[in-house]
């Protein structure tokens, strides 16, 4: 696959493993400025393992090239580039407070000063169940407002491409509904966004295009315009 210009993001030949267990084979990926694309595929087909070697948090081989240039296997460094990952499990800290969650991911700006306020503000806006908790440990809300808080987190950075890994598990459709329809107004608005996301029928609505990951290896690309059934769909997965 040839780097083109315009891209965002660039994954040539990504491979990792897990002592003897090659999770991730050989995977290439492009991703265009301003794009939102899905990463789908069935359980423990290699998924997460991707977005983790993206970012540094998983050792990997291969090339990843952000706005063209090579990133450093360094997850801290890859994140002061511009690349936020919202993980699987969401990762927030239940003891503290929603706000100080919020502040830990402008830890860059030391999570206070005008920019900090700008960004508090773009997030309350995007989650308004937030502003009505700040004060609340949030590990008290429910499961979809601590993943609002997740993606609250993560755009706090101020990224300028966002990966999230499974942002609809364990939530109500309703819940997994509002979050990916943020997503898409956040792609609208010009985010770049990576998104793996289990329930493919609702993440080929917001996304223009998908990759398909099977048994560790992008099996295909596909346009999400040409997917219009659930068995159409099913058969890129048993390829």
């Amino acid at each position: 696959m040839s780097i083109t210009t315009g891209n965002i993001l660039e994954v040539r030949g990504l491979t990792a493993r897990y002592g003897e267990v090659t999770a991730l084979r050989s995977a290439d990926l492009d991703l265009k400025e301003g794009e939102l694309i899905a990463v789908l595929g069935p359980n423990g087909a290699g998924k997460s393992t991707l977005m983790r070697s993206i970012v540094g948090l998983t050792s990997a081989s291969g090339d990843v090239r952000f706005r063209g240039e090579l990133l450093p296997r360094n997850a801290a460094a890859v994140a002061a580039r511009g690349i936020a990952l919202v993980p699987e499990g969401r990762g927030i800290f239940g003891p503290m407070s929603v706000e100080e969650n919020l502040q830990l991911g402008a830890y860059m700006i030391n999570g206070r000063g005008e920019d900090y306020e700008r960004r508090l503000s773009r997030v309350l806006t995007l989650f308004p169940r937030l502003k009505e908790r700040l004060s609340q440990a949030a590990g008290s809300m429910s499961g979809g407002e601590q993943q609002m808080l997740a993606v609250g987190r993560a755009l706090m950075a101020d990224p300028k491409l966002l990966l999230l890994d499974e942002p609809s598990l364990g939530l109500a459709p309703k819940v997994t509904a509002e979050i990916l329809e943020t997503l898409a107004e956040l792609n609208r608005s010009g985010l770049s966004v990576l998104l793996v996301e289990q329930k493919a029928p609702l993440a080929l609505k917001i996304a223009s295009r998908a990759y398909v990951v099977v048994n560790g290896r992008i099996s295909t690309e596909i346009d999400t315009k040409e997917i219009t059934s659930h068995d159409q769909l099913a058969r890129y997965y048993f390829q």
